[in-house]
């Protein structure tokens, strides 16, 4: 599995959407949570109805390592079949891997975070302990094992106090891009994009088109269409001409999406969930035409 599958994804649905399964307890339906009893359990039954309502209706779907782990030891067991479950479902599996914060945390983590733990197709992290958090990813990039997503510039609105400051000629998320290239540039796959990714925001369209530009085989994940700035036109601008070369995250706006319907139960949620999905496909194909 790798970029290819996900392309293939993308080409059969006409949507590049990746669903992130994250969810605050203000935004988890009230009756999952009336009837589980409590978060960790009202939390993995959201996230399996989730997954059986939206297979053959988006391409992926997205995990966080940390918020499995801070439920505890059943809830990152958990993690492992529902992931298990995603891959059977036909869906790209993208994990966000566990905060890395020194070179023996992303030794460890490259290591462990496998396909017998926990099944997924992409990892993604953050690179700003510099190259050392890339490094022990890239072998197993480099055999066809799995996809590495890194965040060049996150979607939250403080990113701009670091992730825009200018260093010598370049800002710090340029920098951030060209290490991402610099691993990425010899690993390619058959649809000609690097299994070494770039995460962007949606709110941020100078990074978007940047991104594009410089990187023609660099495939990227577009993050924040959740906030307040991230828009479809700013998504837009990371596709290439075909409509390929990248894909979409949004969470609560597909999973919490029955909060902003008027009058809508939240036994509904899925219902709205599957809406809010066409919608953005729709809205999508305003901007870009995926051949």
């Amino acid at each position: 599995m790798s970029i290819d599958f996900l392309h293939e994804k993308i080409r059969k649905f006409r949507s590049p959407l990746i669903v992130d399964l994250s969810i605050t307890e203000e935004l988890l339906p009230p009756h999952l949570m009336e009837q589980e009893g409590d978060f960790s359990k009202a939390y993995i039954r959201f996230c399996r109805e989730l997954l059986e309502a939206l297979a053959g209706v988006v391409p992926g779907v997205r995990f966080s390592f940390d918020a499995f782990a801070l439920l505890g030891d059943d809830c990152l067991l958990q993690l492992k079949t529902l992931l298990k479950r995603a891959g059977e479902l036909g869906f790209y599996t993208l994990l966000d891997g566990p905060q890395i914060l020194s070179p023996w945390a992303a030794d460890r983590a490259a290591k462990l975070l496998t396909d017998e733990n926990f099944p997924c197709q992409g990892m993604l992290i953050s690179p700003y302990i510099g190259s050392d958090a890339i490094k022990p990813f890239a072998p197993s990039c480099a055999k066809g094992d799995k996809d590495l997503f890194v965040v060049v510039r996150s979607a939250n609105k403080s990113a701009s106090e670091l992730q825009d400051l200018l260093t010598g000629m370049r800002l710090v998320q340029g920098a951030a891009a060209e290490l991402v290239n610099r691993f990425g540039e010899s690993i390619f796959t058959k649809c000609n994009y690097s299994r070494i990714c770039a995460v962007s925001s949606a709110g941020s369209p100078d990074s978007l088109r940047n991104l594009r530009t410089q990187y023609k085989h660099m495939f990227i994940l577009v993050d924040g269409l959740d906030y307040p700035s991230g828009n479809m036109k700013n998504a837009s601008l990371a596709f290439d001409r075909f409509g390929y070369g990248a894909a979409i995250s949004a969470g609560p706006t597909v999973t919490a999406a029955w909060k902003d319907a008027e009058g809508a139960a939240s036994d509904a949620y899925i219902e709205h969930a599957l809406l809010a999905a066409e919608r953005i496909k729709k809205n999508l194909q305003r901007y870009v035409t995926i051949l």
